[in-house]
C-alpha cells in the first residue's frame, strides 16, 4: 500500500475534523495536487521537462525558493538512485520527501493541544493588523469554551482602533470574560488589571491580545517585555506566545513571523484564512525558515472552523478527491 492509500485508509471513516480539512483546503488541493496529477497525465514517463514543471507548481505553491530548490535536489537524486520513471510514483516520492521533516516528529506535530497541567494557562497573541487576530483569538477562546474550559480575554492591543470593542464584542458572543482598558492606555496595566481579575476566578485560560506595531518594534519590544515582567510579578507563568499569519500573504507572512521571532520567543503559528487560499506549501515554508510549529489553522469563517493542526489530517485534505 502507498504514501496515499495509506492515508487514505486511516481517514475512510471521517470525522467534523477531517471534513473541516477536506473542504478548507480545496482551493490549495486545487493549485496542488490536482496540478500535479494532470501533469502527470502529460507524461509517459519522466524528463527534464517534467521536474522543472514540478519545481513551478511548488515555488507557485509558496514553498519558498531555497526549500524548492532543495526539495528538488532531493528528488531527483532518490528518483535516480530508485531508477524511477513513472510520473505516479514521483508525485508520490515528492509527498512523502515533502513531509518527511514533519513526519519524523509526527506524534508532537499531531499534539499541539493545549496540555491544561496547570491553571491558567496563558497565551500571548500577536499578529500585524488585518491577519484576523481578533476573530481568530475568538475562534481560539471558543474551542476551548465548548470543551468546558472557563475562558478570560485581556484586551492589551491598546492602540488599534476598535480593538477593544471588537474583542469585547466577541467575548459576548461565545461566552466569555474580559478585561479591558482605556485606547492608548498601557498595554501592561491592563493585562495586570486582568490578572487580578483572574487570581479569584479560577480560570483555566487566559488569551492576551497585543498591539501588532511591527514598524516600531523597539516599543513594541518594550511593551511585551513589560507584560511578562508583570505576569511573572502575579506569580503566573506564560505558556505559549503564538503568532497569527493569514495563509493568503504568502512569503509577506513569512517575513512578518521573522521580524516578531526578533522580539520574542514564538512557540507557535496560527494560520488563519488557508480556506481562502491556494498556497498551502505556506505550512512547509514556515517549517523550513522559521523551525516554528503551526499549532492552530483556520479552514473558514464559522467559529467552529479553527483546528488544532493535524498532520495527516492535513496531508488527507491535500490528496482528498483524487
Amino acid at each position: 500500500m502507498g504514501f496515499f492509500d495509506k492515508l487514505k485508509e486511516k481517514f475512510k471513516k471521517k470525522d467534523k475534523s477531517i471534513e473541516t480539512y477536506d473542504s478548507g483546503l480545496k482551493e490549495s488541493r486545487e493549485a496542488f495536487t490536482n496540478r500535479l496529477n494532470k501533469l502527470a497525465k502529460k507524461y509517459s514517463k519522466i524528463n527534464e521537462e517534467y521536474f522543472e514543471e514540478i519545481e513551478e507548481i511548488l515555488i507557485s505553491a509558496d514553498c519558498g525558493v531555497t526549500f524548492t530548490m532543495n526539495i528538488m535536489e532531493e528528488l531527483a537524486h532518490q528518483a535516480k538512485k530508485d531508477k524511477i520513471e513513472s510520473p505516479e510514483e514521483i508525485n508520490e516520492l515528492l509527498f512523502s520527501i515533502l513531509f518527511s521533516t514533519y513526519l519524523k516528529d509526527e506524534e508532537e506535530v499531531n499534539n499541539n493541544d493545549l496540555s491544561f497541567d496547570h491553571k491558567p494557562e496563558i497565551i500571548l497573541i500577536c499578529g500585524v493588523n488585518g491577519v484576523g487576530k481578533t476573530t481568530t483569538i475568538a475562534k481560539l477562546a471558543h474551542l476551548y469554551i465548548e470543551m468546558g474550559k472557563k475562558v478570560l480575554l485581556i484586551a492589551a492591543d491598546t492602540f488599534r482602533a476598535g480593538a477593544k470593542e471588537q474583542l469585547t464584542y466577541w467575548s459576548e458572543k461565545i461566552n466569555a470574560d474580559i478585561v479591558s482598558g482605556k485606547e492608548n492606555g498601557d498595554p501592561a496595566s491592563v493585562v495586570f488589571d486582568g490578572l487580578e481579575k483572574a487570581k479569584n476566578n479560577d480560570y483555566d485560560l487566559i488569551i492576551i491580545d497585543t498591539a501588532g506595531r511591527l514598524q516600531n518594534k523597539v516599543n513594541l519590544m518594550k511593551e511585551l517585555e513589560k507584560m511578562g515582567k508583570v505576569i511573572e510579578k502575579a506569580n503566573f507563568t506564560l505558556d505559549e506566545s503564538f503568532l497569527i499569519i493569514d495563509a493568503t500573504n504568502g512569503q509577506n507572512g513569512i517575513l512578518q513571523a521573522k521580524a516578531f521571532k526578533e522580539i520574542l520567543p514564538l512557540s507557535g503559528i496560527i494560520l488563519t484564512k488557508m480556506d481562502g487560499t491556494s498556497k498551502g506549501g505556506i505550512i512547509l515554508a514556515i517549517k523550513n525558515e522559521l523551525d516554528i510549529p503551526v499549532r492552530f489553522i483556520g479552514l473558514g469563517e464559522k467559529m467552529d472552523d479553527l483546528e488544532v493542526f493535524d498532520l495527516s489530517k492535513y496531508i488527507h485534505g491535500l490528496i482528498e478527491n483524487e
